[in-house]
């Protein structure tokens, strides 16, 4: 039986091959790139978890009765403020890697030049080094932000000049740091229901709705390979359709071209919803806290 870990959103479901890079090194003397496939790479990140409710926090409120700190955005929705304690108490339990979802607009400029604070950048370098010492795997990733991206068919150039912005800056920030730091290109908002409802039974808008996202993901890899240091070499999870299995399995969905061919890409998988989601019993199924038959445990 599997004990129940609510927190979890951590997927990276299938991998590319790579093409061989530069000598091994430990990631905390000096942050080379080692030569491992992306599927090794997936393997050897193991069990991970979801540092949820904290720098993902996003809402005008927040900056309307906040006192304008990072801290105030990391703790809106409920959490403590992260501590390294908290980042080594992750590793001592067993977790070998760590998500972290951001929403990058917090603090972020409005002469739209969309650039992210020094102090809130800083924060989550800072989140990202604890997890680093205590040799847990890091993905960074741009989360729901509010939602801009929602508005992508219908304006298209201003949420891609933001978006560009957004990665633009992260990986120069983190450019030089090991192959244990991956960016992911999205959390579960490439897809556009307006543009394409998959439950409508029609196909009318699919193959539009699927172009946004693999343009979407295509540019993360470009600004991402070009913008210098290991970054040429970083693995990457890249944003499957709207995180679905079903749909990201679909032929309409493209992998970008990747030159360092260092590709995964993220699937988030609620089977069966009564585990996986449920805290409490609702009016559509009954919580469970624990799944899986020998059978299962075996496959």
């Amino acid at each position: 039986m599997f004990k129940k870990i609510i927190s979890t959103s951590l997927s990276a479901a299938f991998a590319a091959s790579l093409i061989g890079s530069a000598s091994a090194a430990d990631i905390s003397a000096a942050p080379a790139m080692r030569d491992m496939t992306t599927m090794e790479i997936v393997s050897d990140m193991g069990i991970g978890i979801n540092l949820g409710n904290t720098f993902e926090s996003s809402g005008d409120w927040i900056e309307q009765w906040g006192d304008g700190t990072p801290n105030a955005y990391e703790t809106a929705w409920g959490s403590p403020t992260v501590t390294e304690d908290l980042i080594k108490g992750y590793a001592a339990e067993g977790f070998d890697s760590l998500r972290i979802p951001v929403a990058w607009s917090n603090m972020m400029s409005k002469d739209g030049s969309y650039t992210i604070s020094d102090k809130y950048m800083a924060r989550v370098k800072q989140v990202t080094d604890w997890a680093l010492d205590a040799d847990l795997y890091v993905i960074v990733n741009l989360h729901w932000d509010g939602g801009w991206l929602e508005k992508l068919p219908t304006d298209q150039d201003n949420v891609m000049k933001k978006y560009n912005a957004i990665w633009t800056q992260v990986s120069d920030e983190f450019k030089d740091y090991g192959d244990k730091l991956i960016f992911e290109s999205q959390n579960e908002e490439l897809g556009w229901n307006d543009v394409w409802n998959q439950w409508s039974g029609s196909t009318n808008g699919k193959a539009e709705s699927f172009g946004y996202v693999n343009e979407v993901n295509q540019s993360f890899v470009d600004i991402v390979r070009n913008s210098g240091g290991n970054n040429a070499q970083r693995h990457l999870l890249i944003s499957g359709y709207n995180t679905s299995i079903d749909l990201t399995c679909d032929p309409l969905f493209k992998m970008p071209a990747d030159p360092a061919n260092r590709c995964a890409v993220s699937v988030h998988y609620y089977t069966p919803s009564t585990f996986t989601i449920l805290t409490e019993d609702a009016d559509w199924g009954k919580s469970a806290y624990t799944w899986g038959s020998d059978a299962s445990l075996q496959s």
